[in-house]
């Protein structure tokens, strides 16, 4: 007997393939594990710390969050309404058709491909960062090729243990991420609350000072500038770069039970616990650093400094194997959520070789092809690209334009074309956050492709020319899309 999900599913033009056995914690975890504060909160804290100081996490931490919340509200209602795998591509081709979806599929097909990259390639640094502070080991003393190749050679074995997970089962999946929600619960709390012990003098008016950190002062992590404005807004980085990937919890629509409900809810709650949690967090680290001047000259190095600084031997073993564990994880449940919108475009022909992309394993029922092509590129991209600041950048300004497409195309759409919603709904609050998204996303691409990272520009001006050139010379012929049926059924 067919479930109400799978009905659905049906109506909307698809089969049941996957296998549908997660439930609301477990569609919530996936996309918290993804967020992870003890991934980007962490190896990318120098982004904030280095721009105007304590201000940043004070005050830029929360503004930042805000506005992804509002993101998650928005992408709520409209996944509650089309609960499909690879979710946005599917909601900006039924609301705004082809064109919009194939765009959409393709900016939150690379962005996740590069969050996956940036998820890996900053776990390895984070690993060789630990060694350092525990061993003493330094990468320095190693020339630039075997570093080459020891980054690379890591960060393929990384990616390779997560691919393996995820093909082998959601089930196995699904318990690991579950684990990782509940880890990344126990070591942020207790993390925050051993900094306040340990703390040497706690000052929380640095939480809304002002101090300018560009250039030296801040080991170069962004250049020097006498504009605080213009600093403070960099900063929005940490969390914008932080934030990102609850997405997940919409591209493992079809495999969740009573998605219509528990994919809203997954994907608000998750980036509502990880702003509220990492600001604790990033609080304590803030006021703990024995003296913020010194601090912020580490740059990236800020971490385990004050680590160094401040923890006996054994409670850093403790808290570094912590993070390091949780930082794989998200990578895993990353690389699940980029295989499931591999999986979901490659359904419609979407991607090269969509016959294979989209097979599903019978033994496991998981898109193995997919799988193990996501970490294919994801890794090839870390080898192309192995800066991690570019890679970060490049990755939060691709998912978040593909997350506010399908928002400006169903504001357009709301109550016009798109009439039925589903059971999870913001009403007469849809329209104006679904204007503060724009507005929002506008302002992160300003900021994301200033300098260091004006390469980024280039980056994304090209892959959108690309996408056009490929579109008109090829794609708008062939590619039908999402079952005409979605297109043509009254929303």
């Amino acid at each position: 007997m067919q479930s109400d999900d799978e009905k659905q599913l049906q109506a909307m033009g698809y089969k049941q393939e996957l296998l549908r056995s997660m439930n609301g914690f477990s569609n919530f975890s996936i996309s918290f594990s993804i967020i992870c504060i003890l991934a980007g909160g962490i190896t990318s804290l120098q982004l904030g710390i280095s721009s105007v100081g304590g201000a940043s996490i004070g005050l830029g931490w929360p503004l930042s969050c805000l506005f992804s919340l509002l993101i998650a509200l928005a992408m709520g209602q409209i996944a509650s309404a089309f609960p499909t795998a690879g979710g946005l591509y599917h909601w900006a081709a039924i609301l705004g058709g082809r064109w919009w979806g194939w765009v959409t599929a393709w900016f939150n097909v690379v962005g996740l491909v590069t969050v996956l990259s940036a998820i890996n390639v900053g776990l390895y640094l984070f690993i060789l960062g630990s060694l350092h502070s525990l061993f003493g080991f330094k990468l320095a003393s190693l020339s630039e090729q075997q570093a080459f190749f020891l980054q690379t050679g890591s960060v393929t074995l990384i990616t390779v243990i997560q691919a393996l997970f995820n093909y082998r089962g959601i089930k196995i999946t699904t318990k690991l991420t579950d684990i990782s929600g509940y880890l990344i619960f126990f070591i942020s709390t207790t993390l925050t609350i051993t900094l306040f012990i340990y703390a040497p003098t706690i000052d929380f008016a640095r939480l809304l000072t002002f101090t300018n950190y560009s250039g030296e002062l801040g080991g170069n992590v962004w250049p020097k500038t006498d504009n605080m404005t213009y600093l403070f807004f960099l900063g929005f980085l940490l969390p914008a770069y932080t934030i990102t990937g609850f997405d997940a919890s919409a591209h493992t629509a079809e495999e969740t039970i009573d998605a219509s409900a528990n994919v809203p809810k997954g994907m608000v709650r998750s980036v509502l616990y990880s702003g509220l949690f990492g600001w604790l967090m990033l609080i304590a680290i803030t006021v703990a650093i024995p003296n913020m001047d010194q601090g912020a000259k580490e740059g990236g190095n800020i971490f385990f400094w004050l680590m160094d600084s401040l923890f006996p031997f054994p409670l850093k073993v403790i808290f570094l194997l912590g993070i390091v564990i949780a930082q794989f994880l998200c990578g895993l449940a990353t690389l699940t959520s980029t295989s499931r919108m591999f999986f979901a475009f490659a359904r419609d022909g979407g991607l090269p070789f969509s016959d294979k992309l989209k097979k599903i394993s019978h033994k496991y029922r998981t898109p193995g092809v997919a799988i193990f092509a996501a970490a294919l590129l994801s890794t090839l991209f870390s080898i192309y690209t192995p800066v991690y600041s570019t890679i970060t950048v490049v990755c939060v300004i691709f998912l978040y334009v593909s997350y506010v497409l399908p928002i400006a195309l169903g504001l357009l759409a709301y109550e016009r074309s798109w009439k039925k919603m589903g059971s999870w709904s913001l009403g007469f609050w849809f329209r104006p956050i679904a204007v503060l998204c724009i507005l929002g996303c506008s302002f992160i691409l300003y900021i994301g492709v200033q300098p260091p990272n004006d390469k980024a520009l280039t980056i994304t001006l090209g892959a959108l020319l690309l996408t056009l050139i490929i579109w008109f010379l090829y794609e708008r012929k062939r590619f039908k899309g999402p079952p005409q049926g979605i297109l043509t059924q009254k929303h």
